[in-house]
């Protein structure tokens, strides 16, 4: 018999079509909560295009509107990245835990817009384009295709991808600026003081002081700059933040980056520019057309243009503001947690519901840097995903990777256990031999039943999976209102390793022959087979494609309903015909390198770039290796056998 979940007073019941109930232990029993980060009731998601190009009618100054929902929706964000560089793992990353976050939105019945895109104004882009003897926008056009097909290789199932010289965005944010010199939010000044090139953001004294008069993020030095430039009154908004940030604990996040901010705050705010005159590429500044908008004002107003927050009249988009999470590295939290909100104070729009603001990543222990041959690139990344599939680097990613406030360490020793030890052996090997059981056994008579001659379901003291199943679904959403990601899969998989534990204690192969044992026997496959289908539902969001793998070997692709629904005890139907399943092949260890050893074989390769002796080039490059650290070690030892070192 199949269970059916209905959502019903905000309790999970559980019914049955022809069986006796199936009750869900009190302790058990999902509540429907509504997320702190995004908005009300629920529809469920459905892909959008948004293809057609059309003429937008602009907000004039007094006019800004905003289109209340009676949908819940759930809008999700990714900083918009800077055609300046190139996708690395930090682009990567960063959209990954976006898409995660989305996707697991989706699945629980939220109407969800993913917005990602690239940032395509400022002097860097400039200088590089006159570097390259091409108009910027030439440049601007090469490098956006180049982010957006990295995103696309990496199953990134964002709604839109917003530029910055799209001519949507252009007008609206002339409109927005237009709004702020109204208010006398901006006016023009002057201002000298400690600027970061790099960051294309000025320091305070103090903090210039702190920093010994170099970069925070690149460590290059600050540059004295006297500028005259339009200034946006930051300072006029110091106590309602400091009060956001009391009454809000959690509208920064992770708390130790909240911390960070606040005391930055304390320390005294000052006016910021949102103009400059010493570069043209970018959208001119309203009236005054020989100051262009400065890029960092410019870039943020992405999150408001893309759903067209800046259209006379409103749009059907304006539904998913506010944002319920914009995610990014912590190189950029300032704009987003203290700039950002005072802008949107100053145009009366609720703010975004949390910023989620992670670390960097370093490689095995060494902070990444193109110039040691350490970085990881798109090219790097791909070889992994040759090795260890899409959703295998997707599952690292998420669980390895700097969510927190501490840096992460990017090691494919790491890769390779987790790898092995959650997919290949726990959720690859627990389905692999639950359906070649099923289908030894009962030799084309599909999944067995777990109910009894009685009726009732066979249970197994201390295995109580209908409890088990719903803990684990529990657990997986408030991780993700907790955006504690790693948490969910970590909760995902706890389920199948029970299931491992299970068969251990129960060991099926040998009552299948003992003819008395049939009853639990059949209960037993049922149970784990069940379970395995619920953490696959549960990782979806993580591991897209397999887990439709999955689905399909165990004929449950069909099932609908949100997550909750679908993770219901009861959804495989006895007499269905299972799949053996192989998810996920096993990949041979890497070799273990020490840190001597990585360092070691960086400076083989920071020689080899420089060497003019060809055999010793080819001595160390001509056999094809599957990993960066690999081609490393492999250096590092034929360059010492050589005695080279």
């Amino acid at each position: 018999p199949r269970g059916v979940v209905r959502m019903a007073s905000s309790r999970v019941m559980a019914k049955a079509n022809t069986a006796p109930n199936v009750v869900v232990p009190k302790s058990v029993r999902l509540t429907a909560s509504l997320s702190p980060f995004c908005q009300r009731p629920t529809t469920l998601y459905s892909k959008r295009a948004f293809t057609k190009r059309r003429t937008l009618a602009l907000v004039r100054p007094g006019e800004l509107q905003v289109t209340a929902s009676k949908e819940e929706t759930c809008y999700v964000t990714t900083p918009i990245y800077y055609v300046n560089d190139k996708p690395h793992i930090g682009h990567v990353y960063t959209s990954t835990l976006a898409d995660v976050y989305a996707r697991y939105q989706r699945a629980i019945g939220r109407d969800t817009f993913f917005l990602t895109g690239t940032d395509e104004h400022g002097i860097k882009v400039e200088q590089s384009a006159e570097r390259l003897g091409v108009p910027p926008q030439q440049l601007a056009d090469e490098n956006s295709a180049a982010f957006r097909e990295a995103m696309q290789t990496f199953g990134l199932s964002f709604d839109d991808f917003i530029r910055t010289t799209d001519t949507r965005h252009k007008d609206q944010v002339a409109a927005f600026v237009t709004q702020l010199l109204g208010k006398d939010m901006v006016y023009l000044g002057e201002f000298e003081g400690w600027y970061d090139e790099g960051q294309e953001e000025y320091v305070t004294e103090k903090n210039a002081q702190d920093q010994d008069y170099k970069s925070a993020i690149s460590g290059k030095p600050l540059v004295r700059a006297t500028e005259e430039n339009y200034y946006f009154r930051l300072s006029a908004f110091q106590e309602k933040l400091e009060a956001l940030y009391e009454s809000n604990p959690t509208f920064v996040r992770p708390a130790a980056r909240k911390n960070e901010i606040l005391n930055r705050i304390k320390e005294g705010l000052q006016d910021v520019p949102v103009s400059r005159t010493n570069f043209t590429w970018g959208i001119p500044m309203p009236q005054d057309e020989k100051h262009v908008i400065y890029v960092w004002i410019d870039a943020l107003f992405n999150y408001l243009s893309a759903i067209n927050m800046g259209v006379a009249g409103g749009d059907a988009r304006n539904k998913y503001w506010p944002a319920g999470v914009h995610v990014m590295a912590k190189e950029i939290a300032w704009f987003h947690a203290v700039i950002w909100p005072a802008v949107l104070m100053a145009l009366d729009l609720p703010l975004p519901k949390m910023i989620y603001a992670h670390g960097f990543w370093v490689r095995d222990g060494v902070k990444m840097s193109k110039s040691l041959g350490n970085f990881v690139d798109l090219e790097c990344l791909a070889g992994y995903v040759e090795t260890y599939g899409l959703d295998g680097m997707r599952y690292y990613l998420l669980v390895q990777g700097p969510i927190g406030a501490i840096d992460a360490n990017f090691s494919e020793q790491r890769l390779n256990e987790l790898y092995t030890n959650d997919l290949v052996n726990t959720l690859g090997n627990c389905a692999s031999r639950t359906t070649a059981m099923i289908n030894k056994y009962y030799k084309g008579a599909g999944v067995p039943s777990e109910m009894g001659p009685d009726g009732e379901r066979v249970t197994f003291e201390g295995y109580d999976f209908p409890a088990l199943a719903a803990a684990a679904t529990a657990e997986v959403l408030q991780s993700l209102e907790d955006f504690n990601l790693p948490a969910a899969a970590t909760a995902a998989i706890k389920l199948v390793q029970q299931v491992d534990v299970f068969i251990t204690a129960t060991e099926p192969y040998k009552l299948a022959k003992d003819e008395t044992q049939a009853v639990q026997l059949a209960a037993i496959l049922y149970q784990c087979i069940e379970a395995v289908r619920i953490a696959g539902v549960l990782l979806e969001p993580i591991m897209p494609t397999k887990m439709d793998e999955l689905a399909a070997a165990l004929g449950t692709s069909d099932v609908e309903g949100t997550l909750e629904e679908r993770a219901a005890w009861g959804q495989m139907v006895p007499g269905c015909n299972v799949q053996k399943v192989a998810l996920f092949p096993r990949v041979e260890a890497p070799l273990q390198l020490e840190r001597a050893d990585v360092l070691g074989g960086m400076r083989v390769v920071r020689l080899l770039r420089r060497a003019n002796d060809s055999n010793a080039r080819q001595g160390a490059t001509r056999k094809p290796l599957a990993s960066r650290s690999a081609q490393l070690a492999y250096a590092f030892v034929a360059m010492k056998k050589a005695r080279v070192l």
